[in-house]
């Protein structure tokens, strides 16, 4: 009996993952606010690797809106046509918090994209906390600052909060 639950043991040490979550991939979106009078959405893929560390590749789209100079509020116009960009970028993601069901991850990055006129880059670092559903659903909060170079905010500051959905 001894030798049936050692070799049952040894098969399931061998044969199964060497750690938790290696190689998962998830589909993430998450809108969210900005400091000051900023909201963006990021929609990006993650792969997370060993030891809860993740990369996630991403695109950003930013919408900073203004008041209108002639009525003095905001505008459908001043709103969707004050200032816009988008980017493209990566990001690393050491884990740094573990918890049954729960990772916190610090987001270190870079992004590079365009404004209306020129092209803009951004570094990119923040905190990520995911939380786990029974059905492989992951919900995720950001606290997020962004240094932006060549574009009108230089330093923006803001969360958001997003969904992540496992791929195959």
């Amino acid at each position: 009996m001894r030798k049936t639950i050692m070799a049952l043991l040894l098969t399931a040490i061998i044969g199964g993952k060497a750690h938790a979550a290696d190689g998962d991939r998830y589909f993430g979106i998450a809108p969210g606010i900005m400091y000051e009078r900023g909201m963006e959405i990021t929609a990006g893929m993650e792969w997370e690797t060993r030891n809860h560390k993740a990369w996630e590749f991403f695109g950003n789209y930013y919408l900073k809106w203004e008041e209108c100079g002639n009525c003095g509020h905001v505008c459908p116009e001043t709103f969707w046509r004050s200032y816009n960009t988008w980017a493209l970028g990566a990001a690393y993601k050491p884990c740094v918090l573990r918890r049954r069901n729960t990772v916190g991850r610090l987001r270190l990055g870079l992004s590079a994209g365009s404004d209306r006129n020129e092209m803009i880059g951004g570094v990119h670092a923040g905190y990520e906390h995911n939380y786990r559903l029974k059905s492989g659903l992951i919900i995720y909060w950001q606290a997020k600052t962004d240094l932006m170079i060549n574009c009108r905010d230089l330093f923006r500051t803001g969360i958001a909060i997003g969904i992540k959905l496992p791929i195959g």
